[in-house]
């Protein structure tokens, strides 16, 4: 281990991991509200556009499980600058794409500069907050993701309604300059680690993850046949070798050595259950408000506004609350309010107020303000010293992992309950149903809900019974410029 002799300026290091999350943030929530007139300018088919989501999630959730240990080995601030220029450039291609395929490249290249920002941010927020002021820190990092989600569905439909569809990426390119020149000039390494990458077990993971969410996507598109039947083989086939790689790895990606710690373990389970049972609910209500309640794309998503604004404000907030009352305490009652929100969402009828729909979604935004600072913490809290980098690698890789299971899950049960195709134009938004195969759509949508519900629940038990966080570390001398 290097340590490096450094001037930490931790508000201007806040600030650049803050772009980050609202970046990445941005780009999740814009590109589901601009996909269908994507598709329709790009003349592509459905099976083909779906794939500007998938392929995003499918590179970061890759990447993240080996990029936070290059930061340890070349520099995290090195890396996560680099990251920046990498997002910022692929967004410009995105703009310039002529094709489908072209787009859905490019997208690939901006999450590769997203798993160098998510990887890292993290292990960056550690080396320059002592524990006991991180879950402040880690508040303000979940405030610019849902600043950057309520940017995403705002200017969404506006820029894709008024400008074209290609603004929504050039508008990433002033904000990621600005953020790589103060990345450059104020985040700076504080110690390096040597730690070898795991290429065989990103390689067999790689294949495992990819052909069971090829799979999924195709039994949703076409439904049983030999195709995805023997992707699901494939699945298995890398996956077995996978594990058992991972338990004779030098140094393995999943080290099931940091399993042993049980608040490491159970924080890092309950992120993985978070995103697997959280992270497609906006997916399953902009189909519900679009497809089965008729609404344009912007109407429905300014109805969502107010949870992420909730969770937004109070992210900060809660994570001072974990920092002097414990994570255990605070995440869990965020998760158990998530949980009761997705159990709400899922009473939703035909006929239902729309208020209704705001009134729910402040609930789960108070719930996520409450849980993500709270379980980030406690998950840095709890990683042994010297490992920042790939326990933060770790928690975006599982965090992700359960994102795209979230989003296949949901177009795999949402879908279930109607013709396929059918689905796929509401889920592009290029249909509207009403009558009784709306009420069977809606039916899919509660199966999926319930499901994200059960998710849910076990994160929260998870949550509960991690024990109490005590710091590994003792508290750093105070810098110049701490908030």
């Amino acid at each position: 281990m290097a340590k490096l002799p450094v001037e930490r300026h931790p508000r201007w290091v806040l600030l650049v991991v803050m772009l980050g999350s609202l970046m990445s943030a941005v780009d999740v929530t814009i590109v589901i509200l601009a996909l269908p007139t994507i598709g329709s300018e790009l003349r592509s088919p459905l099976g083909t556009i779906i794939w500007v989501i998938l392929l995003y999630l499918l590179v970061t959730t890759l990447l993240t499980t080996q990029v936070g240990r290059v930061g340890d080995v070349f520099g995290r601030a090195r890396i996560y600058n680099a990251g920046f220029a990498v997002f910022t450039a692929a967004s410009v291609l995105c703009g310039l794409a002529p094709s489908d395929v072209f787009l859905i490249a490019s997208r690939g290249g901006q999450a590769v500069g997203a798993s160098l920002m998510l990887a890292n941010g993290g292990a960056i927020i550690a080396d320059h907050f002592p524990p006991q002021e991180r879950g402040r820190a880690f508040g303000f990092t979940a405030l610019g993701w849902n600043v950057g989600a309520i940017l995403g569905i705002l200017l969404g439909g506006a820029i894709t309604t008024y400008l074209g569809w290609r603004y929504i990426f050039f508008i990433n390119a002033p904000i990621g300059v600005v953020a790589v020149l103060l990345g450059l000039k104020y985040v700076h390494d504080v110690e390096r680690h040597r730690t070898p990458l795991d290429l065989p077990g990103f390689a067999l993971f790689g294949g495992a993850l990819g052909s069971f969410a090829y799979a999924a996507i195709d039994f949703a598109s076409y439904g049983v046949r030999p195709l995805n039947e023997a992707l699901l083989v494939v699945g298995l086939a890398f996956l077995i070798p996978f594990l058992l790689w991972e338990t004779r790895a030098r140094a393995p990606m999943l080290d099931f050595h940091l399993f042993r710690e049980r608040i490491l373990t159970y924080s890092l389970g309950s992120s993985f259950l978070q995103g697997m049972g959280y992270l497609s609910v906006v997916f399953l209500l902009t189909m519900y408000l679009q497809g089965v309640r008729g609404l344009s794309p912007l109407d429905a998503a300014l109805l969502l506004v107010p949870g992420y604004v909730v969770g937004g404000i109070l992210s900060p907030f809660f994570g001072r609350v974990s920092d002097r009352l414990g994570a255990r305490l605070v995440a869990t009652m965020g998760i158990a309010l998530m949980g009761a929100g997705v159990l709400s969402y899922a009473s939703l009828r035909i006929e239902s107020p729309l208020e209704y729909v705001v009134g729910i979604s402040i609930v789960t935004g108070l719930g996520s303000g409450m849980f993500w600072p709270a379980n980030n913490a406690a998950i840095m809290a709890s990683a042994p010293r010297g490992s920042y980098g790939a326990v933060s690698g770790l928690r975006s890789m599982l965090t992700n992992t359960g994102t795209l299971l979230s989003f296949v899950l949901a177009i795999t049960i949402a879908s279930a309950s109607v013709p396929r195709y059918v689905a796929y134009e509401v889920i592009l938004g290029t249909t509207k149903l009403i009558g009784g195969i709306g009420a069977a759509f809606l039916a899919g949508i509660d199966g999926a809900l319930y499901t994200a519900a059960g998710i849910l629940a076990a994160a929260a038990v998870l949550s509960a019974l991690r024990g109490r966080v005590v710091p590994r570390e003792p508290p750093l001398a105070p810098a110049r410029g701490r908030p």
